[in-house]
């Protein structure tokens, strides 16, 4: 298994359903930046007509205070965060072992820079503590 022991984590995602529109984007990126709040991975599709977005934070409980104030709902949720090997198959390896442990994958998303040796994956799933116990277990 490719999966990098730097990170293989419980973490909290803050998702927003945001208007689709110039600026909004920028609002919530601001937001945070001014409260110190460091924007580790985002997601944000566009469901009919509407932005949701996700973000992995470096601080959650800072970036929460930071978007009430600015009037921004949102809502919380765990998922797991992991680095994986910039290989091919690597992550093919870890969604195999989920799927045997009858893991359902309700969403995921990643970034890799080029050249960088891993990727960050985040994935939602219905049991994040039975998911990091199957991956810690070689």
């Amino acid at each position: 298994m490719r999966i990098g022991m730097l990170l293989l984590a419980k973490v909290t995602q803050i998702t927003m359903l945001l208007e689709n529109r110039p600026g909004t984007l920028a609002r919530v990126c601001s937001t945070l930046g001014k409260a110190g709040v460091n924007i580790l991975a985002l997601f944000a599709p566009e469901v009919r007509g509407r932005g949701k977005m996700r973000v992995w934070v470096d601080f959650p409980d800072e970036a929460k205070k930071a978007l009430k104030l600015a009037g921004i709902r949102f809502t919380t949720e765990k998922v797991v965060a992991m680095a994986v090997d910039n290989t091919a198959g690597a992550f093919s390896e870890i969604v195999e072992k989920l799927g045997r442990a009858r893991i359902n994958i309700k969403y995921a998303y990643a970034a890799t820079a080029e050249g960088s040796v891993k990727s960050t994956v985040i994935m939602s799933v219905p049991d994040v503590t039975k998911a990091l116990r199957v991956l810690r277990h070689r």
